[in-house]
């Protein structure tokens, strides 16, 4: 069997925020790690603390206690090699679609030609050739989403973060966005960490299923997923493990 490679580890990590009438705990003692080329979830209810770890292990917080390690070694701030995929995408309105995939080159002073080029192979591998100079006004919800997903990669991150970034979505757009995320993934193969507070999705997507618990957030279980992807959401194993994931949390059934 070929050893497991980590490409981050999420060490007792602890959040506390304090104001002068007192303090409140977000997250408690959580620990995972983050395989290397993973598609790992992070599952839990609403408002349970799942945001502010990601912004952590992103980098765009920091922790109160516990440590984050990326390639072993620990992080302490930004780390350009992690990119976020948030639920609002805050595209510039007043840029166009391919504009908005360069933006992150642009700031890091990629000549024209090149940027031109990086984003223009994202904008292809997430299905949006021939949008390039339309605006975000002009584009439905799940094609907002994906020019947020081709600006993430063109980025070129060995890990990709995203904050329930189908969450406002209708339910068949979001199905179709599922799909459309799990093609690029395999093409790409890139290391991603996904947070939703859908089971149906967490199984969907997920190598692995890190299930939290309310505020504030603990590891209540880790579950791996070992289906074929595609997967078939009313097949046995698939119904079986849902089931089992809905009896140790309080998400909707």
């Amino acid at each position: 069997m070929d050893k497991v490679s980590n490409k981050m580890e999420i060490r007792q990590i602890s959040k506390t925020f304090f104001a002068s009438k007192g303090y409140f705990v977000a997250i408690e003692d959580v620990s995972f790690d983050v395989r290397d080329g993973e598609f790992l979830v992070i599952l839990g209810p609403g408002h349970c603390g799942k945001t502010v770890l990601l912004n952590i292990v992103a980098g765009l917080d920091k922790q109160t206690g516990g440590r984050v390690l990326y390639d072993g070694t620990p992080m302490d701030g930004v780390n350009n090699q992690i990119s976020m995929v948030f639920q609002k995408l805050a595209l510039m309105s007043f840029k166009t679609v391919m504009q908005n995939v360069e933006l992150g080159l642009t700031f890091r002073g990629t000549p024209k030609n090149e940027r031109r080029k990086i984003s223009q192979k994202y904008l292809d591998l997430v299905g949006l050739t021939g949008f390039e100079k339309s605006y975000p006004y002009q584009l439905s919800g799940g094609m907002k989403q994906r020019v947020g997903i081709a600006r993430a990669y063109a980025n070129d991150p060995k890990v990709l973060v995203m904050d329930e970034p189908f969450g406002q979505l209708d339910a068949q757009t979001r199905y179709a966005m599922q799909e459309e995320l799990l093609k690029t993934w395999e093409k790409d193969k890139r290391t991603v960490i996904f947070v939703t507070n859908n089971i149906e999705e967490a199984l969907y997507l997920g190598d692995r299923i890190v299930l939290l618990s309310e505020c504030p957030a603990k590891v209540k279980a880790i579950y791996p997923v070992d289906l074929p992807k595609p997967r078939d959401m009313t097949g046995k194993i698939f119904l079986d493990l849902r089931a089992e994931i809905s009896s140790n949390t309080d998400l909707a059934i």
